[in-house]
């Protein structure tokens, strides 16, 4: 074994969660409000689909990121949750359903992600594009995030969607460079790295995200050189959280990363310019994202005033 480098098997031994990865469980009638209006409109989230931590408490607070394109993934990546499988149809009337169900929460910001649709031409660009539209028609106040899949690097895809003007493009890059071909199903590190620098060249005024998630054998260093590989595509954002293991099937967790090393990573990020840094064992992409957006904006009117 190289020094430095943990390798991971199915035998590795299972470490107890800390006693920092706790989930406040909140069921009230706001959370219900939610599940029945998704019920309701046959809308899937990524707060239930991927088993997110945060979802009690996002869904008392009537924050949701809404998952179009379907439940049904055409990647099978080893950290995700969600269903894997080929889809069999294409809903070409959830732009509006999801439109509906923002205007009924009364949503400030949202956050809207897919599926990967390697199955789809446009790897469902245009739904993304149409769903943008759809929230600004009914919530014209309402800022938009998409997180988006990297659609096989087609450039086409990426326009259609950076031509709906969204408040936020977000896509992962989910983990460090090494890692990336283990961790991710078809996903190319250097690929999404790229989705975010042609981002960036066709709308320069548009923040762009991206998440990395630790825990699953990276190394100190390397989450600091995904860092610096991120602000050299002039990413705007970065979100960082513990990666908890969905089930036996999926990656072992190798590491728990203490309240204070998120704390140390944050300062890291906001040390090399992003304007925003998300960091804590239970943070997800869409994690407080509507207080990302104003903390971002804040930090770059600094920055503009004082140069």
């Amino acid at each position: 074994m190289k020094a430095g480098f943990i390798i991971l098997t199915n035998r590795t031994a299972k470490q107890p969660k800390p006693d920092w990865i706790r989930i406040k469980l909140t069921t009230g009638d706001n959370y219900q409000d939610i599940k029945g209006m998704m019920r309701s409109k046959t809308l899937h989230t990524v707060c239930e689909e991927a088993r997110c931590p945060n979802i009690y408490e996002c869904w008392a607070n009537r924050t949701a990121t809404f998952m179009i394109l379907g439940d049904i993934c055409t990647r099978a990546c080893r950290f995700c949750a969600v269903n894997t499988g080929q889809p069999t149809e294409l809903d070409l009337l959830e732009p509006e359903r999801v439109a509906e169900a923002a205007e009924g929460m009364k949503l400030k910001h949202c956050v809207v992600t897919s599926v990967a649709r390697d199955d789809l031409k446009d790897g469902g660009a245009s739904i993304f594009a149409e769903t943008v539209a759809a929230i600004r028609k009914r919530l014209p106040l309402c800022s938009v995030e998409v997180l988006i899949p990297d659609f096989l690097g087609d450039r086409e895809s990426l326009e259609i969607v950076m031509n709906s003007r969204p408040d936020i493009l977000n896509h992962n890059i989910e983990t460090v460079e090494r890692m990336s071909d283990r961790v991710r199903a078809k996903a190319k590190y250097r690929r999404s790295l790229e989705l975010l620098r042609r981002a960036k060249e066709m709308k320069p005024d548009i923040p762009t995200k991206s998440s990395i998630m630790l825990g699953v054998g990276e190394e100190w260093d390397e989450i600091l050189q995904a860092m610096d590989d991120l602000r050299a595509v002039d990413c705007d954002i970065l979100t960082l959280g513990q990666y908890l293991q969905p089930s036996d099937k999926h990656l072992d967790v190798v590491k728990y990363y203490p309240p204070e090393e998120f704390a140390a990573l944050k300062q890291e990020g906001l040390q090399r310019g992003f304007s925003h840094v998300e960091a804590g064992p239970l943070v997800r992409s869409s994690y407080h994202a509507h207080d990302q957006v104003k903390s971002a904006a804040k930090t770059r009117e600094e920055r503009s005033v004082s140069l």
